[in-house]
């Protein structure tokens, strides 16, 4: 399996880093994309990549709730930190108008922004999207026909959304909200839709903890090694084998980071 999101920069992984990734490889984690979302979680990422290379790799970008941020300056940062052989895609980058950390504004600035270093560089993109589809879609269809590989990463949306995505050949991210009877279950038909060329899973670590893990937990700290509870969760509504639902989202993941 592929991990193709995981915030491993996240302060909650400084004292057991190391134990952290050695859980994931006896979890048959293959390899890890650590999602960087602002300058220093980019650094940082990138930082951690050295340590285990061939196995660690990172995204840089910012996010949208880091948007009011953004000037001339970071993008040159952006385009610098791009430059490290661990870095395989631009982002996360998007809109959230959920919580509106950052002004609308300025957000649709900062993803535009990273759109044109995206196509300057000629790399794919890690995007993230939340209450924002009526600006995130007509953003990116101004750019799509010059972009190469796009994910929206942890999707949630609805079937409108997900449909909007695909006709635009971008690849759909899943992670551990697939497991919550709470709040996945608008999720759980649309897998079905999803092609399988375009599926990819994603832990999201330190957050959204599968809470079809049994025994609980003891810590609220998801990490890599679960990815295998949502791999479950998504073969058995998939109705297929989790080998080859495994074998299929590493081999996409794969080609989309030229891995």
């Amino acid at each position: 399996m592929i991990d193709i999101g995981a915030n491993l920069s996240h302060e909650s992984f400084r004292d057991d880093f190391d134990a952290v990734i050695n859980r994931a490889k006896q979890a048959k984690i293959e390899k890890l994309i650590l999602t960087g979302t602002d300058v220093d979680s980019n650094q940082r990422a990138i930082d951690l990549c050295q340590l285990y290379p061939e196995y660690l790799f990172s995204t840089v970008g910012l996010h949208p709730h880091e948007a009011s941020s953004f000037n001339a300056e970071i993008k040159s940062i952006l385009r610098e930190q791009a430059s490290y052989t661990c870095v395989k895609s631009l982002g996360e980058t998007g809109l959230d108008f959920n919580r509106n950390f950052s002004s609308p504004k300025d957000q649709e600035h900062a993803f535009i922004e990273q759109l044109v270093l995206a196509l300057e560089l000629q790399m794919p993109l890690f995007l993230h999207q939340r209450d924002a589809h009526e600006r995130f879609l007509p953003i990116l269809k101004e750019f799509r026909d010059q972009l190469g590989n796009l994910v929206v990463h942890c999707f949630t949306g609805t079937k409108d959304e997900l449909f909007d995505y695909l006709d635009m050949d971008l690849y759909i991210g899943i992670t551990g909200w697939v497991c919550d009877e709470r709040r996945g279950y608008s999720l759980h038909p649309l897998l079905k839709e999803i092609p399988e060329n375009r599926l990819m899973l994603e832990t999201d670590a330190p957050y959204l903890m599968p809470r079809n893990i049994k025994p609980k937990p003891k810590t609220r700290r998801n990490e890599p090694a679960n990815l295998s509870y949502i791999l479950t969760k998504v073969s058995e509504f998939l109705e297929k084998n989790p080998e080859s639902v495994a074998k299929q989202t590493s081999n996409n993941a794969r080609d989309f980071f030229a891995l």
